[in-house]
């Protein structure tokens, strides 16, 4: 019996050693994390805290360009006041919610169309064919050239007097005169959602395809000896088991087109038919020099956009787990 009881009363003691131990390990981990977040935190604080708390404050201040010293406190007058019988701040101007209802159109647009013909470089840059590996660096040229290179080099060829794509399709008989495409308020939208998808697929379809280049063969080959045909497949096991990696890269794009400002910039300047929430910022702030007013709107698309990663990131979270 002795015996017995001494054996039987080990094991809970090498447990709890154990568990000692892997706590201990366990906090040395959570020490050196910290030790090496401080600061990446602390830089992160200075550079961006320290600017969006001053942009915070000078949103509930009447400050202006030429002197942000002398800034008064007015609550929230330029998001929505009151005066004599009229309402009057950010939230009822038109042409800031103008700027909204343009930011969204372009960001659901152009991620959608992103994320679409991304899957399907990448699905064909996973495929095997002599000279894959020139093509996938081929590809990757539209996400090296700078934002500001490719907007100027499509402006010139979206030209309505001398640009290569008015010519282009005047020669095959699709348009009889020459489009201006940035000038036009019907076309600008869509010539800088074209520019921008153009220039982001690769970007999209590097993350599928390092997903794709992941995915197990034997799915694959089972699906090939039951004869499942191809696009079945892809929407039964190659896109469920690439979701991970797709809402990383949606989500990555959603960012970048919620707060754009460059590539319409370049195209279309302060064209009010695609005026984004970051260019109106832009004008308030430097054209016309209400850094109050400006502020508010910063702040605004700080929230939204905020906003808008919370919900997908939520929505994608449960997608993933209903999908376990």
């Amino acid at each position: 019996m002795t015996a017995s009881n001494s054996v039987a009363t080990h094991p809970p003691a090498v447990t709890r050693r154990g568990r000692r131990q892997g706590t201990k390990v366990r906090r040395q981990r959570v020490r050196a994390a910290w030790l090496f977040l401080v600061p990446m935190l602390v830089t992160l604080a200075m550079v961006a805290g320290w600017p969006l708390l001053r942009t915070f404050y000078f949103s509930f201040t009447d400050a202006s360009l030429a002197d942000t010293g002398e800034a008064n406190f007015i609550g929230f007058e330029n998001y929505l006041g009151y005066y004599q019988g009229a309402w009057y701040g950010l939230l009822t101007d038109s042409a800031w919610w103008q700027s909204v209802w343009n930011t969204l159109f372009f960001s659901v647009v152009s991620v959608s169309l992103e994320t679409v013909f991304g899957i399907i470089v990448a699905l064909i840059l996973n495929a095997e064919f002599k000279g894959r590996m020139l093509v996938r660096a081929a590809v990757l040229i539209p996400w090296a050239i700078p934002t500001i290179v490719s907007a100027k080099m499509w402006a010139w060829m979206l030209n309505d007097q001398f640009g290569i794509i008015n010519h282009l399709l005047m020669l095959l008989g699709l348009i009889d005169a020459p489009l201006a495409w940035t000038a036009d308020a019907d076309l600008s939208m869509w010539a800088v959602i074209i520019v921008d998808v153009w220039k982001t697929i690769p970007f999209v379809a590097l993350l599928v395809l390092a997903a794709l280049q992941m995915l197990p063969r034997d799915c694959y080959e089972a699906a090939e000896v039951d004869g499942i045909h191809p696009i079945k497949v892809f929407f039964r096991v190659t896109l469920p088991l690439i979701t991970p990696a797709l809402l990383v890269a949606v989500i990555f794009r959603l960012l970048d087109a919620l707060r754009v400002f460059d590539v319409i910039y370049v195209l279309t300047s302060n064209s009010t038919s695609t005026m984004t929430m970051s260019i109106y910022a832009r004008q308030q702030l430097v054209e016309f020099q209400d850094v109050g007013y400006g502020s508010a709107a910063s702040t605004l698309l700080f929230l939204i956009i905020a906003l808008a990663t919370v919900i997908y990131l939520y929505l994608g979270r449960r997608q993933l787990g209903g999908d376990e």
